[in-house]
């Protein structure tokens, strides 16, 4: 019989394991420190644990997990360098994207955004990181991405999928800022409806973005 089919068996177990354990590390579900045991794992796909280490070195190699000696693999937790500089190119792009977006931003996508909005208002008293995470991304998405230049929102895209995989939950190390992060939502869903000028309203949103930069980074340096 020929090797190949069990070649290509043994990449889609890697490719299985390695998705499960990427998706659930991006949701939230997997926090920073989390360890990962790959016999469980292996069990739990109903594979040895052969794949799902290599699925774990893949996962190494994109830097979202830390494999120490004696410790195992865990998931690694928020590079502050890296998660700066993207929050410093997400600002200015997703705020040009927001701009040119303004056209688009009828009635109907503005209602849309405020229920976003009172959703994560609603989640203030018993905070759920992950889902105030989910719903600001949505929030984000939406006034973003109706954007007509193709190529400026192909750098947002690449930015939203950069801090998925930086730590989409940053509302987790920095709760506080969840408050402000809504009022701030309401003023610019306020300017917009009001028909400010495409400056001031990329001026608004990037501003946004950059307060919570500023409050991550405190918090790392506290």
């Amino acid at each position: 019989m020929s090797p190949a089919p069990e070649a290509g068996a043994a990449v889609s177990k890697v490719d299985l394991a390695h998705g499960l354990i990427r998706s659930r590390i991006v949701s939230g579900e997997y926090t920073p420190g989390y360890r990962l045991v790959l016999g469980l794992l292996g069990k739990e796909l109903g594979i040895s644990s052969v794949p799902v280490r290599e699925a774990v070195r893949r996962l190494e190699a994109e830097g979202l997990v830390q494999v120490e000696r004696n410790v195992g693999a865990t998931v690694r937790g928020l590079d502050p360098v890296e998660y700066r500089w993207t929050m410093e190119t997400l600002a200015v792009v997703e705020g040009a994207a927001v701009a040119q977006a303004l056209p688009f931003l009828d009635a109907a996508v503005l209602a849309e955004a405020r229920r976003l909005n009172e959703l994560m208002r609603a989640e203030l008293d018993d905070l759920d990181p992950q889902r105030f995470t989910a719903l600001n991304q949505r929030f984000h998405r939406l006034l973003a991405s109706p954007c007509p230049n193709p190529h400026l929102l192909e750098l947002v895209d690449r930015g939203w999928g950069r801090l998925a995989l930086l730590r989409a939950s940053v509302f987790s190390l920095v709760p506080q800022r969840t408050a402000r992060s809504v009022a701030e939502h309401d003023a610019l869903l306020d300017l917009i409806a009001s028909g400010a000028a495409p400056e001031d309203v990329e001026r608004a949103a990037r501003a946004h973005r950059s307060a919570t930069l500023r409050a991550v980074l405190d918090h790392e340096h506290a």
